[in-house]
């Protein structure tokens, strides 16, 4: 499986802008279709609490496109409102034919940053089938939970992705976190974050794509990039049938 990191700076609360953005990244990379394309956390409005100006149908509309267009799936970060009317941070899955097949909410809302008074935590991890791989995608501060991960696990998870607005500050944490998740699951993980800033941070990019075993395969710098590698399911099977340190897990 191909799978391709788009991060790029957002323009903050302007989803055509990021949008176009995004294209012209995409048109210079020029992905092959059947791959996995994944975009940042709220990858066309930045880390806004604004839900009346940010919140409608355009950005799943437009990732549908997307991989309707590329012939790729394509995961990417929205904001939308629940039943209760409350905000969530979603990441959203839509396959090559251009339909949406799933969304999976942030399971922890960024309370530091006062995001837990905007956006409501997840009730349940996803997993969902991609080219015969079980993807699970998580959010951003997800990433520091490894009990999410875990159930997501026993879900059946093959492949994480957690998409995130990942300030550079904290970087060294972002990186050694993929990598830590990587190998205590065995899985393959991907990590995609924006790069530029918004009203309060600044991103470093550092997207990466880490295999079953915790080595970087592909790793992104900080400047408008599309970072791609291919990654082999069967090697991560393999992996863990010769160390099956799964098992022990209870």
């Amino acid at each position: 499986m191909r799978i391709h990191c788009v991060q790029f700076d957002i323009t903050w609360e302007d989803k055509a802008a990021s949008h176009a953005r995004a294209e012209a990244i995409l048109d210079a990379s020029n992905p092959p279709p059947g791959g996995l394309i994944v975009l940042p956390e709220l990858g066309d409005v930045g880390f806004s609490f604004a839900l009346d100006r940010i919140v409608d149908d355009r950005s799943e509309q437009w990732a549908c496109q997307l991989a309707a267009r590329w012939r790729c799936w394509v995961l990417h970060g929205w904001p939308m409102l629940g039943p209760d009317g409350k905000g969530r941070n979603v990441s959203g899955l839509c396959s090559p034919d251009g339909t949406l097949l799933g969304i999976a909410e942030k399971m922890h809302p960024f309370t530091i940053g006062n995001a837990g008074g905007v956006y409501m935590p997840g009730d349940r991890v996803r997993v969902f089938d991609v080219e015969g791989v079980s993807l699970c995608p998580l959010v951003c501060y997800d990433l520091r939970f490894p009990e999410v991960f875990r159930r997501g696990m026993s879900e059946g998870a093959e492949m994480f992705t957690v998409i995130a607005n990942w300030p550079a500050q904290r970087a060294a944490h972002w990186r050694t976190l993929l990598i830590a998740r990587a190998i205590e699951n065995q899985a393959i993980v991907v990590g995609c974050n924006r790069v530029g800033s918004d009203p309060s941070f600044r991103y470093a990019g550092g997207s990466l794509i880490v295999d079953a075993e915790g080595v970087v395969v592909a790793e992104g710098g900080d400047e408008e990039e599309v970072i791609s590698a291919e990654v082999d399911p069967a090697e991560m099977r393999t992996w863990r049938k010769v160390f099956p340190a799964l098992r022990d897990v209870r």
